[in-house]
């Protein structure tokens, strides 16, 4: 491999610095878009997540699961991402804790999941569950 400088590359290629994405909503979006990029990549689910003492869920991972495909993203990386650990995307992605666990728990998913299910629950902490905002736009006054 030869070694060029940047200048030498801007000559060859048109390059462009990643922009990092800078709100919640960006960064989320993003994921959903990773995941479904791959709709049916079999995707492992944590185990139990909400049984974990407090500083062990922070550090739950599994290689292969939706926060894998986050992690291994060069944008999700340049805007902050640092792991692909259950605590480092609850920060990241500024998600509460059942909003989490409703994408990465295996008591949601079973074992595996695939990743166009993955999507539609992270895309969920967007837009909301619609069925539950039906039903309260019925029977709350």
């Amino acid at each position: 491999m030869k070694h060029q400088t940047i200048d030498q590359l801007h000559a060859i290629a048109d390059i462009k610095p990643l922009a990092p994405l800078g709100t919640k909503t960006e960064k989320i979006q993003r994921w959903a878009e990773l995941l479904e990029r791959n709709p049916s990549r079999c995707l492992l689910a944590l185990t139990g997540t909400e049984y974990l003492y407090p500083g062990m869920r922070l550090e739950a991972r599994a290689a292969g699961s939706p926060l894998t495909v986050a992690f291994e993203d060069p944008l999700l990386r340049a805007s902050g991402l640092q792991s692909d650990t259950y605590g480092e995307a609850r920060r990241f992605f500024e998600l509460s804790e059942w909003e989490l666990h409703e994408i990465v728990c295996s008591c949601h998913a079973g074992a595996t999941m695939q990743a166009s299910w993955a999507a539609a629950r992270v895309r969920r902490t967007i837009t909301g569950n619609r069925v539950l905002a039906w039903l309260r736009s019925r029977f709350v006054h």
